[in-house]
């Protein structure tokens, strides 16, 4: 099995390290090839994805990310900044189906900006659409008209592809609650209009498998409100780029939550979706675990080594429940570690 490690930026290699590490425990045949990518990638050849770790990812099993960003690059033209190696990587392998789960441990149910009752059990699985949307639709760019700058965007969807995510949702609310919620905006936008109706159209194949629909200010309020309400949703890449990290902080913290973008075979690239937190960056300070167990979605559903993801995730909650906390995590009553100690504490639990 080969695997393309791409740590990138700011905490990326600290965090890539500990999820090397127990990948390297749970002695499988994984062959594992580093290469630069984001602000790495442009220090070390003028682009952000430069063309030999493209090529590394292309030719790997799975894909295994860490982060990218730096404000030093923020002066770049766009095309060269480091948030374009992830939307390139996405593009090229054909990443279009983004699996988000939000899962509150319950040793973690205290540390929710929410109260512990309503986040107690949450269990939510949200499938955004990756490759669409107003962040690809053409055209777009700045212009001026009549003396003035304005700025433009395209919001498109086309039939097959609300299709194609609509029956990753339905295969994975089917294997869960049989529950699926597809969030859109159809009151006011056509494009939401058609997602709606191609959805609705999808949900005959699964009759087993309850949809409701909702629109995407109301789920903002509801997951707020009513998070367990949820189980699986689905929706567009906009959509679901503001209401996936919404939902991570139902858990308590960002730095908890992995997420897999998968292609149609079930190659993916996995990755923590968190920032670079350059703040913290070399400090040893960064939590690990959300990359741990991107590790494991990418044991799950790549690799196919079900078995072994099972077992890191397991690792990780009786790492948590032994009181183990990093500081994003941290309440009274538990031991604040650091980013090498939780490591540490999850390969010993292997």
């Amino acid at each position: 099995m080969k695997v393309a490690v791409l740590p990138g930026d700011g905490i990326g290699p600290e965090i890539i390290a500990q999820a090397k590490r127990v990948l390297l425990k749970m002695n499988l045949s994984i062959e594992m090839a580093e290469a630069p990518v984001g602000g790495a990638g442009y220090e070390a050849s003028g682009h952000p994805l430069p063309p030999a770790t493209l090529q590394l990812a292309k030719e790997a099993d799975a894909v295994l990310f860490g982060a990218v960003g730096d404000p030093r690059y923020d002066a770049l033209e766009r095309a060269k900044r480091p948030e374009q190696a992830i939307l390139g990587l996405r593009k090229a392998l054909g990443l279009f189906a983004n699996l988000r789960p939000a899962q509150v441990h319950p040793e973690l149910a205290g540390a929710s900006a929410l109260k512990a009752e309503v986040v107690a059990g949450l269990d939510i699985l949200i499938v955004r659409e990756l490759t669409g949307d107003i962040y690809f639709g053409q055209p777009r760019g700045i212009r001026q008209v009549e003396g003035v700058r304005e700025g433009f965007d395209t919001m498109r969807y086309s039939e097959p592809e609300i299709r194609r995510i609509a029956k990753v949702a339905f295969e994975a609310a089917r294997k869960r609650a049989k529950k699926l919620c597809s969030v859109d905006k159809a009151n006011v936008l056509e494009t939401s209009q058609l997602w709606r109706e191609v959805l609705s159209d999808e949900s005959k194949n699964y009759g087993d498998v309850g949809l409701s629909h909702m629109y995407v200010d109301n789920c903002a309020m509801q997951l707020v409100r009513n998070p367990k309400q949820f189980d699986v949703i689905v929706t567009g890449n906009m959509f679901g780029d503001i209401l996936s990290d919404q939902a991570s902080m139902l858990t308590g913290s960002i730095g908890m939550l992995p997420s897999a973008a998968l292609d149609e075979r079930g190659k993916g690239l996995y990755e923590p979706i968190h920032g670079t937190a350059p703040d913290i960056a070399g400090k040893g300070l960064a939590n690990p675990l959300a990359t741990i167990l991107s590790a494991a979605l990418m044991l799950r559903y790549s690799l196919g080594q079900p078995a072994a993801a099972a077992r890191i995730e397991r690792a990780v909650s009786k790492v948590l429940q032994s009181g183990l906390r990093t500081a994003d995590i941290f309440t009274a009553g538990t031991r604040k570690v650091g980013t090498a100690e939780m490591g540490d504490a999850v390969v010993a639990a292997l």
